[in-house]
């Protein structure tokens, strides 16, 4: 199945240690997920005199700063981890990543009050904000691009993961378990080179060489004349590339009239209106308090068991993404993920509303339609907008502004993230499941608007034009 989804290339000798790498860096990737996954079944005990394993119990206007501040660290992340990559290489980046998820275990150990939850959960931000500026630009640089959809499958994985360790292992026993796998990660991150760029950006030539010999495979010692031409040629492209790139970026700085004319301010929109969309058609939210939805929809099935359930549907729709996404066009399973959700979540707030505003007996329908529906909203999420909107970021935005351009939106991204972490238990307490869920299928209906009409298909585009 995974040669058929991914292509039976990465799988071949030459390409052995840029897969080996891109494995050890994605273990942080993975333990991001579990602590992500960790809070959905968590979150009903804390808020439960009966069943909290800690010293307190949290009120609904903490349970939503714990499930916020995780976007708060994102923003901080993202801009910290940028300067220790471009101040101290890929490698000094990945070795800081281990340090706030370590810190998370530690004080969700010791926690004796709901403020080291909001600090554990900072912490876990700042881990998901760094991966995601540290991880793609690493393996971009040592692996073929077809291996950056690991990432995504890890972090998938490791929700998973984090749902069911956390619906089903004490609490305390959780952190002695968890916190292992970022030493691990640690000690494997050793086992490999610096990048070949940043070695070039250094001015380390010789170093570069070998460095791009050891993720091509090509450093034995009676390397093939084929492998040796190869290794030549992609080493002179990849100087050739950044000495014209120092060359740009000294010549001319950025300007406002960079971002001001007419492809840019587009650009930029098309960009935000999808960071919107990623944040406020409510699957982050979703997964973060998967439990307490299904705890007010009354499920026949236990809800960590439908949580569980959820975290399975993600990982496929994950697959059917990365599976799609070159074969059918960016633009086309934006439009079905839009699409998508906005039925899945009005239907999702429909069932609520008659369950809760009318009282009418469902009893027949509850063991079934509440996380059929849920799963296809994560589905259709998970196959578009969720992991479709990064890949048209980068092929969308001018080259001369995309760094930039970049960064601003996933400092929105994380500022939206907040909002809607920080909204969402609120709302369904106060607004009520139903009403909540019907603003989460009227923003996806916008999306899907704006979609249709303005994003242009950027499947085999090229990112240098």
């Amino acid at each position: 199945m995974f040669v058929e989804i991914f292509g039976s290339g990465i799988f071949e000798k030459d390409f052995r240690r840029q897969l080996l790498a891109t494995l050890s860096a994605i273990v942080i990737t993975f333990c991001h997920g579990i602590g992500l996954g960790w809070l959905s079944p968590m979150l009903p005990k804390l808020q439960s005199a009966s069943e909290t394993p800690l010293d307190f119990v949290i009120d609904v206007n903490e349970a939503s700063w714990v499930g916020s501040m995780i976007s708060f660290g994102g923003f901080s992340g993202n801009f910290l981890f940028s300067f220790v990559m471009n101040r101290f290489g890929r490698k000094a980046a990945l070795y800081g990543l281990a340090v706030p998820h370590t810190c998370i275990w530690l004080l969700l150990y010791f926690a004796d009050s709901v403020e080291w939850l909001y600090v554990a959960r900072m912490c876990a931000g700042l881990t998901g904000g760094g991966m995601f500026i540290v991880l793609p630009l690493f393996i971009g640089e040592i692996a073929d691009k077809r291996l950056c959809s690991f990432f995504t499958l890890a972090i998938n994985i490791g929700i998973m993961v984090g749902f069911i360790i956390a619906s089903h292992v004490p609490y305390h026993v959780i952190p002695f378990v968890v916190i292992s796998l970022p030493l691990c990660y640690l000690l494997l991150t050793t086992r490999f080179p610096e990048t070949p760029q940043q070695l070039l950006h250094w001015g380390r030539e010789e170093d570069a060489k070998r460095s791009l010999k050891y993720y091509c495979n090509c450093d034995g010692p009676a390397p093939s004349k084929e492998s040796e031409r190869a290794y030549q040629k992609q080493f002179d492209e990849m100087r050739d590339g950044l000495l014209q790139q120092v060359k740009e970026d000294g010549n001319e700085g950025l300007t406002m009239a960079d971002f001001c004319n007419k492809r840019a301010i587009k650009a930029i929109m098309t960009g935000l209106v999808l960071m919107i969309g990623n944040a406020f058609t409510g699957t982050f939210a979703f997964i973060n308090y998967m439990s307490n939805i299904f705890e007010r929809v009354h499920t026949q099935l236990e809800p960590n068991t439908n949580t569980i359930i959820i975290g399975a549907v993600q990982i496929v729709g994950t697959l059917a993404s990365i599976y799609l996404v070159d074969r059918h066009g960016r633009k086309i399973l934006l439009i079905i993920s839009c699409a998508g959700t906005a039925l899945g979540t009005g239907a999702f707030g429909l069932y609520a509303f008659f369950g809760d505003e009318t009282e009418a007996d469902l009893s027949a329908y509850s063991a079934w339609l509440p996380v059929t529906l849920m799963a296809f909203n994560i589905f259709v999420a998970n196959v578009g907008i969720i992991s479709v909107t990064m890949v048209v970021l980068v092929e969308i935005l001018p080259q001369k502004i995309r760094a930039a351009a970049t960064s601003a939106c996933l400092g929105c991204l994380s500022g939206f993230a907040f909002t809607s972490l920080k909204a969402f238990p609120l709302m369904m307490e106060y607004w009520g499941l139903d009403v909540t869920m019907w603003g989460c299928a009227a923003v996806s209906a916008l999306c899907l608007i704006y979609i249709v009409i303005f994003v242009e298909e950027t499947k085999g585009k090229s990112i240098y034009d």
